[in-house]
């Protein structure tokens, strides 16, 4: 009987080992790291619960920047995942990615999968469409920037925290209270001087920032940043901090602004809505949510905010059965309670209307005010060419531009417009090789 049962077992292991052999893993390369890398692979683990034929692996290559440039080079060496994710601004570069990309519309009707672009919010699909209105990647983690302010610090400078500025003529005066008042050193600070001042600024303000629908009409674009609305808008930050009202916080991503906030320095926060996570974690004062101001004598009322955030991208060359389970998995992400899940976890956006509508449905904005002040603002008008988003190679790149002249300003080596010719001047040439390369 011993013996019996110890075939039995060995038998049974086999299987299992059997079992596990014949699940498919599919690598998801993405750009998640801490809090948000966490809440994602508790995405991934829980689609791998639901079945037992695929298992989604998630691993983390880095920054955006760095996780887009390892994809490249891994599709060049044959050894790509079957899904990356790709921040919004290297769209134009996957685009033009001839044969590496397998279509994300494409890929859902090849595997039968119900997929409908009247699902999701217009102002995230419209950004990650080709010109006939076929989605190319799955929208998954879309945000938009929003202001944050410490209410204790609006009420210690005799302000209403219940009434953030609206428009910037507010925003100054605001500022201005806050810093007189001693309620804080500072009044404002801010992540993203690239996507929230230069490129929603313009959106906001229905300016475009560059020629055929701000390059969604072809490579031929060319910049038109260099205009007076901008300008403006920078000259006044070097005004701003020269007189002790705003404090920089670094390229890019802004790594010091955040701080500031956090530490009660700064009473104003511009970053975008999925910071909102850590905002609340991080903080222990009473915080609002507001829309990003606007210049009222430019505009009586400003257009949508754009995205930022990323989506997933299929990649060509992996084993078919691969592509069935990508299938499976997008079919998973798109359905509302795991988006209303992933939104009210990280201040992402629900990326479909069914999910939005859940979290009506559930009181989420109710219980948490504040909460739908990004969807507001991205839904608040219909997008046109000027705010529907951008498309530009290189644009990695271009972001780093915009933060060296956006630096030069502010130590007073070039006024507003001169540093927007120079990056008007760097950028063309950039996109100019760019068409060159994939044309």
């Amino acid at each position: 009987m011993l013996k019996s049962l110890l075939a039995s077992g060995v038998a049974l292991a086999a299987l299992s080992a059997g079992a596990a052999q014949a699940q498919t893993e599919i690598q998801w390369w993405h750009a998640m790291g801490g809090e948000l890398g966490q809440k994602l692979e508790a995405v991934a683990e829980a689609f791998n619960e639901t079945q037992g034929d695929y298992r989604i692996v998630p691993v983390y290559r880095g920054t955006y920047p760095e996780t887009l440039t390892a994809a490249i080079a891994a599709f060049r060496a044959n050894e790509q995942p079957a899904i990356v994710q790709v921040f919004e601004v290297g769209t134009g570069t996957m685009m033009a990615a001839q044969g590496a990309v397998y279509p994300v519309y494409q890929l859902m009707a090849d595997h039968d999968k119900p997929f409908d672009p009247a699902d999701y919010l217009s102002s995230v699909v419209g950004y990650y469409s080709d010109t006939e209105g076929n989605i190319l990647s799955l929208p998954f983690n879309s945000s938009t920037p929003i202001m944050y302010y410490n209410k204790e610090i609006f009420e210690a400078a005799g302000l209403d925290p219940e009434t953030p500025p609206a428009t910037w003529a507010e925003m100054e005066a605001a500022m201005n209270q806050i810093v007189e008042s001693g309620a804080a050193p500072c009044g404002l600070t801010t992540a993203w001087i690239s996507w929230i001042h230069t490129e929603n600024f313009s959106a906001l303000h229905n300016s475009p920032i560059g020629t055929l629908e701000n390059g969604f009409g072809g490579l031929g674009t060319e910049f038109t940043l260099n205009n007076e609305i901008v300008a403006r808008h920078w000259d006044n930050f070097k005004r701003w901090q020269d007189e002790g009202l705003y404090r920089y916080g670094g390229p890019v991503g802004g790594p010091d602004a955040q701080p500031m906030f956090f530490a009660g320095e700064c009473g104003i926060f511009m970053n975008s809505s999925a910071g909102r996570a850590a905002v609340v974690a991080n903080t222990d004062f009473e915080v609002g949510f507001a829309p990003l101001p606007y210049y009222d004598d430019i505009v009586d009322s400003p257009m949508n905010s754009i995205i930022g955030g990323a989506t997933l991208w299929v990649l060509q060359g992996r084993p078919a059965e691969e592509y069935q389970g990508v299938a499976e998995f997008f079919a998973y992400l798109s359905q509302a309670d795991v988006q209303a899940s992933w939104h009210q976890d990280t201040g992402y956006l629900p990326i479909t209307n069914a999910a939005y509508d859940l979290g009506v449905e559930q009181g989420y904005y109710e219980a948490n005010p504040g909460s739908d002040v990004s969807i507001l603002q991205m839904t608040r008008v219909e997008p046109n060419e000027n705010s529907k988003g951008l498309r530009f190679g290189s644009y990695t790149q271009i972001r780093t531009m915009i933060d060296e002249e956006f630096e030069a300003v502010l130590s007073g080596d070039k006024t507003g417009i001169e540093a927007l010719n120079s990056l008007v001047e760097r950028g063309n040439a950039l996109l100019r090789e760019f068409e060159a390369a994939n044309s």
